[in-house]
């Protein structure tokens, strides 16, 4: 186990790629006893394990808590757990492909493209409002609002009510980083709490009097006689808005800091904006926000000569798979007009991000007008890193227009 994995240091957080390279030069799995987590550093093996149906973001579809070896987790818990465990990325089979069948058919392509007139106004007047201003934090001012008022447009959330959205998004997404704290845990039950009681109102306006949104769309979303419970539009609305939040907020600002940090590709981007739609996906691939995603192996698997049994946990490394040199030419250089760019930051397999295109959409949205109204945009000051590795974020990224 190569020393310099470590996901609670500030230094690691903030250029974990050197932990990366030095993972997949002495391996393809090490058990991380800090976690009790088999890290996995290849595109290829990381690639085929989301595929991989031995593996399951749950393991209470096959076993019990006990039969699994695991302890269950808290009561006091149990708030966080109905709301998580309701949602299409935390189900597997039978109950993943009813919920994620019926929630597409109300969250269809043609939505998503419906959306681009509103995503490229609220895009347009989040920046108007920066430039006007000279400035300031990109994060707070569009990076966040812009994911944020998207998804509360869809859901038909009140404009007065979207303040309550983000603090009950991050005390939730506190739950996925590695060994959260009890103070973390009692703040996302919380937040859950709140946050479905809040839905739970919305969805019984909606009932009463439906609308042109996505929560009417998911009322009514049915196959057959097979509808969604009113637990399982909760969590679908909660997955979404979480989703929005912190990977797309991420991946936005997290890509504008990569782009000051290499002005010739940034040079390039301002002159030809036709290199929008692959820079976004360099972006993401180069700097992804979502370095590691979890799952459960039920049933063992081989990783090379390396068997890993049932009971276990693979932190699946989407940052180091992003950069393996077996799969990308000059991983570590980042280049705007990659074409060749199968990155894995929306995931593979059955729980591939359902919110990719709009993700895409988005962050287009937010760089173009960016690029055309503050074509000067600058930093004013290194920014720093959230704690957080699971999620990974900055605090704050301060410019000038």
């Amino acid at each position: 186990m190569h020393v310099s994995f470590d996901p609670w240091s500030p230094a690691f957080v903030a250029d974990p790629y050197p932990a990366y390279a030095a993972l997949r030069a002495t391996g393809r799995a090490h058990y991380f006893e800090p976690t009790r987590q088999w890290l996995i550093p290849h595109h290829s093996d990381v690639s085929g394990l989301l595929r991989d149906r031995r593996l399951g973001r749950t393991y209470l579809h096959r076993f019990t808590h006990d039969e699994f070896g695991l302890a269950a987790p808290p009561a006091a818990h149990e708030p966080f757990h109905t709301l998580n465990g309701n949602g299409i990325l935390d189900l597997e089979a039978p109950d993943h492909t009813r919920i994620r069948r019926l929630v597409a058919k109300a969250f269809t392509p043609r939505r998503v493209e419906e959306l681009a007139p509103t995503v490229e106004r609220l895009a347009a007047g989040l920046v108007d409002a920066f430039v006007a201003e000279g400035g300031g934090d990109l994060l707070t001012a569009v990076a966040e609002p812009l994911p944020v008022a998207v998804i509360a447009e869809m859901l038909g959330v009140p404009e007065a009510d979207r303040a309550l959205l983000r603090p009950w998004s991050a005390a939730i997404c506190g739950m996925f980083e590695l060994n959260p704290s009890e103070e973390t845990a009692r703040a996302a039950v919380r937040a859950s709490v709140e946050f479905s009681a809040y839905l739970r109102g919305l969805i019984a306006a909606r009932r009463a009097n439906p609308g042109p949104d996505l929560i009417t769309a998911l009322i009514a979303a049915h196959d057959e006689d097979d509808r969604l419970t009113e637990q399982e539009i909760v969590s679908t609305c909660v997955l979404l808005l979480n989703a929005g939040h912190e990977a797309t907020v991420n991946a936005t600002a997290n890509g504008w800091r990569v782009l000051f940090r290499h002005p010739e590709q940034l040079a390039l981007l301002r002159a030809d904006h036709g290199l929008l739609p692959t820079a976004v996906e360099e972006l993401l691939r180069y700097d992804t926000p979502v370095p590691m995603f979890a799952r459960w192996v039920l049933d063992d698997v081989e990783v090379a000569a390396t068997v890993i049994p049932r009971g276990s946990q693979v932190a699946l490394l989407f940052g180091s798979a992003n950069r393996d040199p077996e799969r990308f030419t000059d991983p570590e250089t980042l280049d705007l007009s990659r074409q060749d760019n199968p990155h894995i930051s929306f995931g593979a397999g059955i729980h591939y991000c359902l919110g990719a295109p709009l993700a895409r959409l988005e962050m287009a949205a937010s760089f173009g007008a960016l690029l055309r109204r503050a074509p000067g945009m600058r930093p004013v000051a290194e920014p720093e890193w959230k704690p957080g590795f699971v999620i990974r974020g900055l605090r704050e990224l301060l410019v000038e227009v």
